[in-house]
């Protein structure tokens, strides 16, 4: 059976834009900031009535992802065991989760049980938080973020991702990218 003819490579959108227009897109592209933003109300009431298993399976497979790659296990084994929960305003979010001997996964919360860590905020402001582009610290002191519960592990929590040389971990990806 003959080979299939190769197909050329397509330019990149950096190969097709002139030097001055590249380099003004970059830098609008880095002074990018979140809108503010709300979920509106009747897709929150109509959220929270949904199952939370699918949102929660996200979350722990991408704290999973992160985990020893990015999230130092050994740092975060006094959460092990505990029952966690985020709280996402706007959106009518409760996720539920643990950590366990093979990494994070949902917790099904027992009803008459409180968690044992709750942190609060907005979907913009946990997306902010997630780019860097607000700092937990700002949050906290402006009431945005709130931790209610075992206030140790939310400080074990915040540390962590404090921590964390994302700069480092974004040359990291860039780099196998390319690789």
């Amino acid at each position: 059976m003959p080979a299939l003819p190769t197909l050329p490579r397509p330019p990149s959108l950096a190969e097709l834009l002139p030097g001055s227009l590249r380099r003004r897109i970059g830098e609008r592209l880095q002074n990018l900031r979140i809108p503010d933003f709300t979920v509106p109300g009747p897709v929150a009431r109509l959220v929270a009535h949904l199952p939370q298993q699918p949102p929660t399976q996200a979350l722990t497979l991408a704290l999973n992802l992160a985990l020893d790659r990015v999230l130092p296990r050994d740092t975060l084994s006094p959460l092990t065991g505990r029952h966690l929960q985020m709280r996402v305003l706007d959106a009518g979010l409760r996720l539920d989760f643990t950590l366990a001997g093979r990494g994070f996964r949902r917790v099904a919360p027992a009803a008459g049980t409180k968690p044992d860590l709750v942190v609060s905020a907005t979907a913009r402001d946990y997306l902010a938080l997630a780019l860097r582009e607000e700092d937990p610290d700002t949050l906290f002191f402006s009431r945005r973020l709130r931790m209610e519960g075992d206030t140790d592990l939310g400080l074990l929590v915040k540390n962590t991702l404090d921590a964390i040389d994302w700069d480092a971990l974004k040359a990291r990806l860039g780099g196998q990218r390319q690789g």
